[in-house]
């Protein structure tokens, strides 16, 4: 009798041509590996950004600036909003990204670094120290002339980018350094998005809040009758967003503020999980046995479906369908929007200009690192906090310089903050010239100041903890034992 292959453990579906998915898999497979490699949205920011300047300052500069100005109309009839594609991609794509750090700031506050005061004691004080400081340098280049709308530039960290450079350093980086990094950049997003609302919104319309309010209530209402969280969320998102922009209020805060309610905690859990599967399992075995037919199926099939969803929180299966899509596309996306800038065009004669392009640069080096290590040496000398175990101050010498890395964040308060496009120009090439040099910095020190080898594990670290530590990368094997 011939030996025929299992169709349950072949590799490929019964319709497939062999050749046809053996040359797919040669071309996707690389693909696939470079998506699993934890610096791999970094590389992708840099080669977006390194794509838009050299395209800005190409002989096709003009088409870059067509490009992003080309009308664009989202809506239905006389629903519908019009506005350029660079609009829709700092104002409308960002928001995804801000509903991410929005679920990653609830989650490290429920179950993760920032769920104990003491814990998170150091990341919030080098957070305060890395966003006061720049902010006074920036402050005393410029005074309140011309460009001091500014400030709120320097105060910025792209996590992508650090966590990218923490990488490149391998083993060199002890885990509970790459956590106090990861803790203090969300801290930071917190710092950033605060100045966002606050100091980078327009006046202040009520009608608007109304709007973004009942936003608000129609997700939580949803929630309260149960409706899991998911695509049919975009509804008050979209609500909230539309709210906060007839507010004034920049409208990816509405990311933000729905990622904050969006549960943290699973509906079946683990058990849970496994005990309605196991009744599935029996009811689907029973059917077969009975010769029902494959629609019968469909229903334990569906239980296992629902019980594989809810066997994590909402928040994590968020995070988890929100990251390919921001890393690989959105902020990638965004680079390729905004840091084009024509060299040729900066022009530092402009009033201010000067002032706002040292004032960006020396607010990330030298503020950035310098704020990080003195508010961080405060809290532990008063022994409000400790350094971890395997934590030096030459790491957090390494952090503080990969904190400078402001690019995305920073660029994107560069938009808000200036409304004249030659300073808009100075600003964002200062942003672009210190995450190079912090980039660079960080990996020298990291060289130097680190030893080889780290040990694979960290006592006391919590399993919550290193789990934070691949959420933006994007790594998905296991940083445990099984």
């Amino acid at each position: 009798m011939e030996n025929r292959p299992d169709p349950v453990l072949s590799t490929s579906p019964p319709e497939a041509w062999p050749p046809a998915r053996k040359a797919a898999q040669a071309i996707f497979r690389p693909i696939e590996k470079f998506l699993h490699v934890e610096a791999a949205s970094g590389i992708l920011l840099l080669i977006a950004a390194a794509a838009a300047l050299a395209w800005a300052n190409s002989s096709w500069a003009e088409s870059y600036s067509h490009l992003w100005h080309t009308p664009l109309s989202i809506g239905i009839g006389e629903w519908s909003m019009e506005r350029d594609l660079h609009f829709w991609i700092n104002e409308l794509l960002m928001t995804a990204f801000f509903l991410l750090v929005g679920l990653e700031i609830k989650r490290e506050m429920v179950h993760g670094a920032l769920s104990d005061l003491r814990s998170a004691a150091l990341p919030i004080a080098a957070a305060i120290g890395g966003m006061a400081v720049p902010a006074g340098i920036y402050f005393a280049m410029t005074g309140s002339g011309t460009g001091s709308e500014g400030w709120g530039v320097p105060m910025a960290t792209d996590i992508a980018f650090a966590v990218g450079v923490l990488t490149i350093l391998g083993k060199r980086v002890h885990p509970a350094l790459r956590i106090l990094l990861l803790a203090f950049a969300i801290i930071d997003d917190i710092g950033a998005i605060l100045v966002i609302a606050i100091f980078y919104s327009s006046g202040i319309a009520v009608q608007g809040l109304l709007v973004a309010a009942g936003g608000l209530i129609l997700a939580l209402l949803m929630l309260g009758i149960g409706v899991r969280p998911g695509p049919v969320f975009t509804l008050p998102l979209l609500v909230m967003w539309a709210g906060l922009y007839q507010a004034g209020i920049h409208p990816t805060i509405a990311g933000v503020v729905l990622g904050l309610v969006t549960p943290v905690r699973p509906w079946y859990g683990r058990e849970g999980f496994l005990n309605r599967a196991r009744a599935a399992l029996d009811d689907f075995q029973e059917r077969i046995a009975a010769g029902e037919d494959d629609h019968e199926l469909l229903q334990p099939l569906g239980q296992i479906q629902a019980a594989g969803r809810e066997a994590v929180s909402a928040g994590v299966r968020g995070e988890a369908a929100l990251h390919p899509w921001v890393a690989f596309g959105i902020m990638p996306l965004f680079a390729l929007a905004n840091a084009g800038v024509n060299l040729g065009g900066v022009d530092f004669a402009e009033p201010g200009a000067p002032m706002v392009f040292t004032g960006i640069a020396l607010g990330l080096l030298i503020g950035k690192p310098a704020g990080v290590l003195l508010a961080s040496w405060i809290v532990v000398k008063a022994r409000l906090a400790v350094l971890a175990q395997g934590v030096t101050w030459g790491g957090m010498l390494v952090v503080g310089i990969a904190a400078a890395i402001g690019f995305t964040m920073a660029i994107f308060i560069s938009e808000l903050a200036f409304s004249d496009p030659d300073l808009l120009a100075v600003g964002k090439l200062g942003v672009l010239a210190a995450t190079a040099i912090a980039g660079a910095g960080a990996l020298l020190l990291g060289h130097v100041l680190l030893p080889r080898e780290q040990p694979a594990e960290v006592a006391g670290v919590s399993e919550s903890a290193m789990e934070m530590a691949v959420v933006w990368t994007g790594e998905t094997k296991r940083t445990r034992d099984d």
